[in-house]
């Protein structure tokens, strides 16, 4: 989103990998050469269903950031646990600087805002899931103390701040996995909505070359990390044309193999902006399922997000580019239509599905504000969750399974033997394989659902590998041996899963032409539906 206004008013691994003892998840070493790597196919269908933790750390109050100043509680460890037992994988946060950067020449960042921002990163990297930080805020003319303005005059001192406080950010994650991934920037333009102008475009493909140069000569694991760039304002039309030059990475790790990209192209999406944003009851509507057309929009249907999507394959995912949407979503307007909840659920699940259907990955906008006009999907004073709908639909275009009910907080839930099963006799576990298969080799994504009455506190997942096939590494839990009858066991952040709570892991194999899926799952010596 664009500013505080509209924000808070809408209020895996390389196959040439070392198998033994490596898994995503866990902080690795400040090598590069030790760091697992995902394909751009491979890491899309790895990040599943994304959400925003937004109007928090990109909040500010007279050019200050703050997470409370738009209205938010103070981020905690038990939201991040609630978004992750919902089913989410990524979370992207966005956040500012503006104030908290000192004067030039060094332009020091707020040692404590650095640590705060480290933090709530730790919340969700230490969870095992993917995690996004940008630099959000201090491109809007709209936010008191913005600096990164592309038609400002003086773009030789924007450049230098920006590239020494990329350098600081990058060199304090500089140890952390591929979970964590670096966005450039947000919405940036000049402001206008019309088409885009020069220089301002120009300077806006500076930027993002600062920046992927910037992070990749910090060394470490940054060398080879994925780097998400956006074109102007995050607009698909004029990313895929207009004036957008994808940046070269002529620093990056030897370790990334030469026909492989580690670039992603950022773009947002609210298509119909007057069903996904616009604040009034004209249009509450969105889809096949619209039962009356005056409170339909014109344009931006179903047919409409496929080709923008279709647009973002054909120009960048074809020559090895993912793309991310960054943010989607449309705003709550039961109060001017009682079913308008309906048309969200069909928006959050068509965009999720198409995105992935043409390479992409997703991330839901969540303004933290429930209610009217509100994108809230969590309350997160109660870190309760508000719709549950949306959920379930962004679940179900990303082909994530959804437990049956609201899960259990985890922090809260009892802990028990890992024998323990449900004293009804019912299979007290799930689980479901997402298989990607290529030429000789795979990715599986396997998902662990305890569907019993009692809390899992440690869990070992048994499954046989069809022949052919050898595990080359893993993600969120170690394996062995790596091939034949394999067991996975818990990472140290995913090992007590509630009733109703899910784990998701994975691996990367070898295969001579079998690709199927493993048979025979079983969790704790108990077998799995």
């Amino acid at each position: 989103m664009t500013s505080r206004a509209r924000k808070a008013g809408l209020a895996v691994v390389a196959a040439t990998m070392a198998f033994a003892g490596t898994f995503y998840g866990v902080m690795t070493s400040a090598s590069a050469d030790v760091t697992a790597q995902l394909s751009g196919p491979q890491l899309v269908a790895d990040m599943g269903a994304g959400w925003n933790l937004g109007n928090q750390l990109e909040a500010s109050n007279n050019g200050i950031p703050s997470e409370t100043a738009w209205g938010n509680p103070v981020i905690t460890q038990a939201l991040i646990d609630r978004v992750r037992a919902s089913g989410f994988k990524t979370i992207r946060i966005p956040v500012s600087y503006l104030g908290n950067i000192g004067a030039g020449p060094s332009y020091t960042v707020n040692t404590a805002w650095l640590n705060r921002i480290k933090e709530v990163v730790d919340y969700a990297y230490n969870r095992g899931l993917y995690v996004l930080i940008n630099m959000h805020g201090d491109g809007y003319k709209t936010v008191t103390g913005s600096w990164l303005i592309c038609d400002a005059a003086d773009q030789t001192t924007i450049r230098d701040k920006y590239q020494k406080v990329w350098q600081q950010v990058a060199t304090k994650f500089q140890g952390y996995n591929d979970h964590l991934i670096f966005e450039s920037m947000n919405e940036n333009f000049d402001g206008q909505y019309g088409n885009p102008t020069q220089p301002c475009y120009s300077n806006i493909n500076a930027y993002n070359q600062i920046f992927v140069d910037t992070v990749r000569r910090t060394g470490g694991t940054n060398a080879a990390r994925w780097l998400l760039v956006p074109g102007w304002n995050t607009n698909i039309d004029h990313t895929v044309g207009s004036g957008f030059v994808i940046p070269t990475d002529q620093y990056r790790s030897s370790t990334i193999p030469a026909a492989e990209q580690r670039l992603m192209i950022s773009v947002h999406y609210y298509d119909p902006w007057d069903f996904a944003g616009q604040e009034d009851g004209t249009i509450t509507q969105w889809g096949a399922n619209a039962t009356n057309p005056a409170k339909k929009s014109v344009w931006g249907q179903e047919d409409f997000m496929d080709g923008q999507m279709k647009k973002m394959r054909d120009t960048f995912v074809t020559r090895g580019y993912p793309f991310f949407v960054g943010e989607y979503g449309s705003i709550d307007k039961t109060t001017y239509d009682s079913a308008s909840n309906r048309y969200r659920v069909d928006y959050a699940r068509t965009l999720a599905a198409t995105a992935k259907k043409y390479g992409g990955a997703t991330a839901y906008w969540d303004n933290g504000w429930n209610g009217q006009h509100g994108f809230g999907l969590f309350n997160r004073s109660s870190n309760t969750v508000t719709q549950q709908g949306i959920i379930d639909a962004i679940m179900t275009g990303v082909g994530t399974s959804v437990p049956s009910s609201p899960p259990s907080s985890p922090s809260s839930s009892p802990s028990v033997s890992p024998s323990s099963s449900p004293s009804s006799g019912a299979r007290p576990c799930r689980v479901t394989n997402a298989v990607n298969a290529w030429n000789t080799g795979l990715t599986n994504s396997v998902t662990i659902t305890n569907t019993g009455t009692t809390a899992i506190n440690g869990w070992s997942l048994v499954f046989t590998l069809a022949a052919g096939q050898t595990i080359v590494g893993g993600w969120s839990a170690t394996y062995t041996p790596s091939s034949g009858t394999v067991t996975a066991t818990n990472a140290s952040y995913n090992g007590s899963l509630a009733p109703g709570g899910s784990a998701t892991i994975g691996y990367q194999a070898t295969h001579t032409g079998n690709s199927a899926a493993p048979t025979g799952f079983a969790l704790n010596g108990t077998t799995c539906s």
